[in-house]
């Protein structure tokens, strides 16, 4: 039994909605991160997830998932921030192969100087955003999404 067009419109309909929300805050995010803290929205998304960890770190292929990008391209981020001496790799005791990531103090600092930009950026794209009449639907169901669960 197949999609009739009219669902498969409204499904494209939505998700090109998504990808204009999508769209729109990432490059509030990255214009306001770049410009006071020379981080990319992708940098950012790197640290904030190693941060989130127990021990801070993270395997590459965690880290690559977490920031929605290819082993490759995962790897070349790693290497630009371990440059910047933002995170550190650690071989992986049990298992060679290994190799985690993990942020060292200076991205520690940086992140907690970053994080008030990106969460007033991300409120204020959110509200412009929820002045388009066809992305406000998606901004109150962003909102209505339940808080995440502290442990």
């Amino acid at each position: 039994m197949g999609i009739s067009d009219g669902a498969v419109e409204i499904r494209s309909r939505g998700w090109r909605r998504l990808a204009a929300l999508h769209g729109h805050i990432d490059t509030e995010l990255e214009r306001a991160l770049q410009a006071h803290h020379g981080l990319s929205v992708v940098e950012y998304t790197v640290l904030d997830a190693l941060s989130r960890q127990d021990g801070w770190h993270m395997r590459m292929q965690q880290l690559a998932r977490a920031a929605a990008l290819s082993a490759s391209a995962t790897t070349r981020l790693v290497t630009r921030l371990e440059d910047r001496q933002l995170l550190t790799r650690i071989l992986c005791a049990d298992d060679r192969r290994g190799i985690y990531t993990e942020l060292t103090q200076t991205g520690r600092d940086l992140l907690d100087t970053a994080r008030p930009t990106h969460d007033v950026t991300l409120e204020a794209a959110l509200a412009s955003a929820e002045q388009v009449p066809e992305l406000a639907p998606l901004v109150t169901a962003l909102h209505e999404l339940p808080s995440p669960v502290s442990h």
